[in-house]
């Protein structure tokens, strides 16, 4: 994801909250979100490794990951989240952009409705770049939201954050380099550490599309200490999942891997695996 993909997504949401605001007001939004139940908290094992397992259809680096037929997508999108959530999966996270990733809030909706009873949380993944759309994501049933620093003035990001403690959703703060990481430091240190934040690195090269492992271990020990760190890209499989454990990672986001597995629940239970005994093994 270049920076022009970046600013291409940012643009594209703003003229998607246009087109939303034009149908349901924010105040309307805002009554059906504040009259709904808490959402399910985000609960971590205490083995000390958990999974954000990722429904999505398309990347743009790696393209079209599922193809079924339109009919049957958001009973794919159900299948997978139960799927998922049954092999020990702390969160699922579903992507809602709709014009690279071909996803959609109806398959939030989808998602969060077949893991209700289930009592495990969603989170929308997507580009915001307004508290309307965390406003949406919780009317979906989400109990999380994904924020992009490198997208997003301070001010944005502050209002972002504010809607999302408001609704009771955790957040996890994506950041790219060093320079996002300084960002993620002052907002933990403004919000505090124990206000449903977590803190994510994507080590995929925003010049190049590439993933570089690397970065994920080399820049480890500059993220938050006193929250949840979260591995993201890269991860896929059980000696990754074993060698960020070891690296300090408490969770790792993984989508395209688990989209593309024959069997992603034994993946999943996998991973798990693997991280949980790398993080006995360091303690």
């Amino acid at each position: 994801m270049s920076a022009g993909f970046l600013e291409q997504m940012g643009r594209a949401g703003a003229e998607r909250v246009a087109i939303a605001r034009a149908r349901i007001s924010e105040e309307e939004l805002r009554e059906r979100a504040y009259a709904l139940p808490a959402p399910p908290p985000l609960v971590l094992h205490p083995q000390g490794f958990d999974l954000i397992a990722e429904v999505k259809f398309r990347s743009p680096a790696a393209g079209r990951l599922v193809a079924p037929a339109d009919e049957r997508t958001l009973d794919e999108v159900t299948a997978r989240a139960c799927e998922y959530a049954q092999a020990g999966a702390a969160a699922v996270s579903v992507l809602t952009e709709p014009t690279r990733f071909d996803g959609s809030l109806e398959h939030l909706r989808a998602a969060t409705g077949a893991l209700r009873e289930l009592g495990v949380p969603v989170m929308r993944k997507d580009f915001l770049v307004d508290p309307y759309q965390v406003l949406e994501a919780r009317v979906a049933g989400a109990a999380g939201v994904l924020i992009v620093l490198r997208m997003l003035t301070d001010p944005v990001v502050e209002s972002l954050l504010r809607r999302a403690r408001e609704l009771g959703l955790f957040v996890l703060l994506e950041a790219f380099d060093e320079a996002d990481i300084e960002r993620t430091h002052a907002w933990v240190n403004s919000h505090g550490s124990g206000a449903g934040l977590l803190v994510g690195l994507n080590c995929r090269d925003l010049d190049t599309l590439q993933v570089v492992p690397d970065r994920l271990e080399s820049l480890a020990p500059r993220l938050p200490a006193n929250v949840p760190r979260v591995a993201e890209s890269g991860v896929a499989s059980v000696a990754d999942a074993a060698r960020l454990a070891a690296a300090g990672y408490d969770l790792a986001l993984v989508g395209t891997a688990l989209m593309t597995e024959g069997s992603p629940s034994a993946l999943a239970r996998n991973l798990l695996a693997a991280g949980r005994a790398a993080k006995a093994h360091r303690s």
